[in-house]
């Protein structure tokens, strides 16, 4: 209801279309009452233009009042999806990142695209149909009413069953909807998986394992899909039974009242095409129920995104440009759900100028300390300070503003090449700007010998440039941005050598006059790092120069003599 605010004006359009629509119906069934009498009964001849004429002219005005209906209910209806889709999108890119690791990506593409649509479905088809055919019944009823309230009254009596039938297959669709809804999210996640590795899957001949995975999760799909069908045809059939019944007693009680004298035959005749247009609007009911808990449903789903807590963001200390100092404070963190923390009593300050390496083994909680600055998620205990002050007491915004980022794994975006670097805030970046970052990060060697040079579309995720042409692009967008902290996060661990060399003279250019931390997967690329953080199940064993650490013989010499084999 709060996002139909916005179509307040078209659906109460679309309102008053249905209650014409029905009012126009229920005229024609009364209609039926003097065409009975007057044409067959009393067989007046000065009537007999008059009545056809009314026909015409009542279903014009049904089929005008039906169009406008169908026009702003549409309109409103696709509009509500519409609004809905954005702003879970929108409320997804504000949610912490604990969020992200609870809930995977298919999931929540799940939510954006077919959830969205059954929501649409049922404010458009759903709510359309219940509110047509129940103001249909409302206009039957009341030319019963008006022929022959003791009739109508007894068949009335049908309605307490009917009623609360009604209200069990709408609990029942609703409980099955639920479950379908998450049946397919985990169905995509399951193809999703499949098809992203499928190099992976056919190297190591897991094409069975994987197609059983699916179609096992495709069977229960299905059989949840058969218990909607199954709900739908037998309520389906229970109201055509009532409705059977409701006639046979209508034959009954109008019987009675023909022969007391209080019921004419055009009477009958629009008391029996009442009920007649009743059935069917029931059944219609009925049915629409499966869509509309399929909307409902979908809509919980949906608001369970949009009711969910924003990332903290109550700083209010104002921050242009940091000069750079970074201090962690016997830091512990921890992800959600984990009994072990991922970081342990971490201390360590990194200076303006100074580039500090963060190595250790896969799993010692390099990249969860890196995840602390920019605050994608905050410590269970101690504290970050930047220039001094708790992260917190920046706003989320201003504070990222400091930061540039560089991962091993660069997510680039379906635009050119001058939409990538130039991206988000750095948009209205001149050209002089955009063409310097580009050649500081040895980008220009290949950029200039793209077909549109800059504005070459560079395809979904970069799919058209090397992975060491991705980086550069990625260096360019750091180096545009000028921020006063620079994170790498193993830049360099899935390049070549001579990819390597580029990105590694790209980053020379960078570095310099900026807090630099670096997580280092080859130790050869950090000899010169100012200090060395060793790290070890989420504490810092070792710490000091490449030579200093090499000296001691522990952890860092040992991870050394290991990659120096390698190499040999």
């Amino acid at each position: 209801m709060g996002f139909a605010r916005s179509y307040r004006a078209l659906l109460g359009l679309a309102f008053v279309g249905m209650v014409i629509e029905a009012a126009a119906g229920g005229a024609f069934t009364k209609l039926m009452e003097p065409v009975v009498n007057i044409t067959f009964i009393e067989k007046k001849e000065g009537t007999s233009l008059f009545l056809p004429l009314a026909i015409i002219g009542i279903f014009v005005i049904r089929g005008v009042a039906g169009y406008v209906t169908d026009m702003c209910m549409g309109r409103s209806g696709r509009g509500i999806a519409r609004d809905m889709r954005v702003r879970v999108l929108d409320k997804y890119l504000r949610l912490p990142g604990a969020r992200f690791d609870s809930e995977p990506v298919p999931s929540m593409l799940v939510r954006l695209g077919s959830d969205s649509d059954q929501v649409a479905q049922a404010a458009i088809d759903a709510m359309k149909v219940m509110l047509q055919q129940s103001f249909q019944v409302i206009a039957a009823l009341v030319v019963m009413l008006w022929t022959s309230w003791q009739v109508t009254v007894a068949i009335l009596l049908m309605a307490p069953p009917l009623a609360w039938m009604m209200d069990k297959v709408g609990r029942r669709y609703r409980r099955i909807s639920h479950r379908i809804q998450e049946s397919g999210g985990r169905l995509m996640q399951v193809a999703d998986q499949a098809l992203s590795n499928q190099q992976e899957v056919k190297v190591y001949g897991a094409q069975a394992v994987e197609m059983q995975r699916y179609a096992a999760q495709a069977d229960t799909h299905l059989k949840l899909s058969l218990k909607v069908e199954s709900t739908r045809s037998i309520s389906s059939a229970v109201v055509q039974l009532m409705g059977s019944v409701g006639l046979a007693l209508l034959l009954f009680f109008a019987g009675r009242e023909a022969m007391a004298g209080r019921l004419s035959a055009g009477g009958f005749v629009a008391l029996m095409m009442s009920m007649m247009a009743i059935i069917p609007a029931l059944k219609q009911l009925t049915n629409v129920q499966n869509m509309l808990q399929k909307g409902i449903a979908s809509a919980e789903r949906l608001f369970n995104v949009l009711d969910a807590p924003d990332e903290l963001d109550a700083g209010t200390r104002p921050l242009s440009r940091a000069q750079g100092v970074i201090e962690f404070r016997d830091v512990t963190a921890r992800y959600p759900g984990q009994a072990r923390p991922a970081l342990q009593e971490v201390s360590f300050e990194a200076r303006p100028g100074t580039v500090t390496a963060i190595v250790g083994r896969s799993g010692s909680g390099k990249s969860s300390l890196i995840k602390l600055l920019p605050r994608f998620y905050d410590p269970e205990a101690g504290s970050v300070l930047l220039d001094g002050h708790p992260l917190q007491d920046y706003r989320l915004r201003d504070l990222r503003r400091q930061i540039a980022l560089v991962g091993q794994q660069v997510m680039l975006f379906d635009g050119t090449v001058a939409d990538n670097v130039a991206y988000g805030e750095m948009e209205q970046a001149g050209d002089d700007r955009l063409a310097q970052a580009i050649r500081d990060a040895n980008a220009t060697e290949f950029v200039e010998h793209l077909a549109e040079g800059v504005q070459t579309h560079i395809g979904a995720k970069g799919n058209k440039l090397s992975g060491g042409q991705r980086q550069r692009i990625a260096i360019a967008r750091a180096m545009l941005k000028d921020a006063p902290i620079l994170i790498l996060d193993e830049a360099t661990a899935a390049l070549d050598t001579e990819s390597e060399r580029l990105v590694q003279d790209a980053l020379n250019h960078l570095m310099p006059n900026r807090t630099t931390l670096v997580i280092a997967h080859r130790l050869s690329t950090i000899e010169h790092a100012d200090q060395v953080l060793v790290m070890d199940q989420g504490r810092i064993v070792e710490r000091g120069t490449h030579a200093g650490l090499l000296a001691q013989d522990g952890l860092y010499a040992h991870l050394h003599r290991m990659q120096f084999r390698e190499g040999e």
